[in-house]
């Protein structure tokens, strides 16, 4: 059986990265694992298939490029609200 899962991990240095970096991505199990780890970190997880897809096809260690910022800009607002809850 084919696992859909996709998973792609972020990470934003200020004062280091001019945009966020892809730091981690995988499918399957290594989506599955990427996910884990985020969970037993209390790193907020947002579902978003068309993002993840686009940032899926990034090497590691590309910064995102600026036509998915809009699509990112939502994904942060909606870690900053989880965080605001936390």
């Amino acid at each position: 059986m084919n696992d859909p899962r996709v998973a792609v991990a972020l990470r934003y240095l200020a004062g280091a990265d001019d945009a966020p970096r892809v730091v981690a991505r995988g499918r399957g199990e290594i989506a599955g694992r990427i996910l884990a780890l985020a969970r037993e970190h209390g790193v907020p997880v947002h579902p978003d298939r068309d993002l993840v897809e686009a940032l899926a096809a990034l090497d590691v260690g590309a910064q995102v490029p600026p036509k998915l910022y809009e699509a990112l800009a939502e994904v942060l607002a909606y870690v900053y609200r989880v965080n605001q809850r936390g």
